[in-house]
């Protein structure tokens, strides 16, 4: 009828494919009854319908004008080099509440189909370090980035759904530094925080330093690479001093700089609030260790959300790098401050599950890269019936492909932070991203994966 027809207008321009299908579907026999009662198949089902009134009912002089599109670009390749995936949000857990059963693999897959190579695996204690390296055995394909059959991971039945290279780091973050005192051994502590990198060291994995240098062609793969590949995240933070009192952040940032001297590891540092104290011991032992003639390992601040001073202060040192996530775009001045990052100089990553890029922050409107998301409470809910058979289930889990959990940042969305940080420097995205991953490689995995 004209008034169907009329409300499918209005829903069809608030692109809400699924109001329209609740709104059609009853009143059109051939697509009714028990079969198209699950709404992953009346959506299915009336794709044909939406793209006929579509036709119909929006007109050139309505329609806004498409985005120019490269199609002889090649997709684009990420490396995310934070990502905190042990965090329980991915166990489906929030605030100490569960919602969901833990979606990791999910979260994975859809981070390899937008492109993401590697992800590093952030970790905030030893025993957060431990988690992560049996997080890096259970998801790890272990297969080289380039197809071929490198890797640590046990998981090569090529059957298996393909996720991306992962990787962690070994270190403690600066709010967390009272776990040196409270184990009761703090030299200890620390001892079993440099075995731990040892053993586990990319770099020192078998087969690599005996018959290579350590800056040999990035391009090689090795037979065998540990999980750990940075001395991390550690730094200063001084707006949660309620965590871990400034004196003891001071001591053990210190400290694990040493960490990364023997391992030759490089480091992925955390500033918050004290860029003065940070800039001044990240200078002191930089300059000191070039000075006396065995350089410290490169290093990247992550998250970077300075000023155009701060960034200055860090382009000042050798080996220095920029980690560029959705906390580092989120105000008009931070979008002016990432203008001026020498390309070399980037990295990009995205903190998940937290630093997404909100709605509300200046560079939305610059991102192309979009998913659909659902509250945590509602996103599997339909997964959750007894009354589902086998195939019903198929078809719903591939429903869920491309829905996100809402507010909850995820690697994939990696591709959203340069498209913003591409947007604002005036460059293209896929340009972009390519530098970003080959400036990590040459720092993370100078062996290649």
């Amino acid at each position: 009828t004209m008034r169907a027809g009329a409300a499918g207008a209005r829903i069809f321009r608030a692109s809400s494919h699924v109001s329209l299908v609740r709104l059609v579907v009853p009143r059109v026999p051939w697509v009714s009854g028990p079969w198209i009662s699950k709404p992953w198949r009346r959506v299915r089902v009336c794709s044909r319908l939406v793209f006929t009134m579509a036709g119909v009912m929006a007109t050139p002089e309505n329609m806004p004008p498409k985005s120019p599109r490269n199609d002889a670009a090649p997709p684009r390749r990420y490396v995310d080099i934070g990502a905190n995936l042990t965090d329980k949000m991915f166990q489906g857990e929030y605030h100490g509440k569960r919602y969901h059963a833990p979606d990791l693999h999910r979260v994975l897959q859809r981070a390899k189909k937008t492109g993401l190579e590697i992800i590093i695996v952030t970790a905030g204690t030893l025993e957060e370090s431990e988690d992560a390296v049996r997080l890096v055995k259970r998801f790890d394909t272990g297969k080289s980035i380039s197809g071929g059959g490198t890797g640590t991971g046990n998981n090569t039945d090529s059957a298996l759904p393909t996720y991306p290279r992962l990787f962690t780091t070994v270190g403690v973050h600066p709010t967390r530094c009272d776990v040196f005192q409270n184990s009761g051994d703090p030299e200890g502590y620390f001892g079993k925080l440099l075995a731990r990198a040892t053993e586990r060291s990319y770099l020192l994995s078998k087969d690599n330093l005996s018959s290579k240098g350590a800056h040999d062609d990035a391009n090689d793969a090795v037979t065998s690479t540990g999980p750990i590949v940075a001395i991390g995240e550690c730094g200063l933070d001084y707006d949660r001093l309620e965590f871990c009192g400034k004196n003891t952040q001071l001591v053990w940032f210190e400290r694990q700089f040493e960490l990364s001297r023997v391992t030759k590891l490089p480091m992925f540092l955390h500033s918050r609030g004290a860029h003065g104290d940070f800039f001044s011991i990240l200078k002191k032992h930089r300059v000191a260790a070039e000075t006396a003639g065995d350089p410290l390992p490169p290093c990247v601040v992550h998250s970077f959300d300075g000023t155009c001073e701060e960034l200055n202060d860090f382009l000042t040192l050798e080996g220095v790098y920029i980690g560029i996530n959705g906390c580092s775009l989120r105000t008009e001045t931070s979008l002016d401050v990432v203008k001026h990052v020498p390309p070399e100089k980037l990295m990009v990553e995205t903190d998940a599950p937290w630093c997404s890029i909100k709605n509300t922050h200046p560079g939305a409107a610059f991102v192309d890269t979009k998913w659909q998301s659902k509250d945590k409470k509602k996103i599997y809910k339909e997964l959750e019936k007894f009354d589902l058979d086998e195939v019903e289930k198929e078809e719903l889990d591939a429903s869920l492909e491309n829905v996100t959990v809402k507010d909850r940042s995820e690697p994939c969305h990696v591709a959203q932070v340069v498209e913003v940080l591409a947007r604002v420097r005036g460059e293209d995205p896929h340009v972009l991203a390519e530098t970003c991953r080959e400036n990590t490689m040459k720092v993370f995995f100078p062996f290649g994966v």
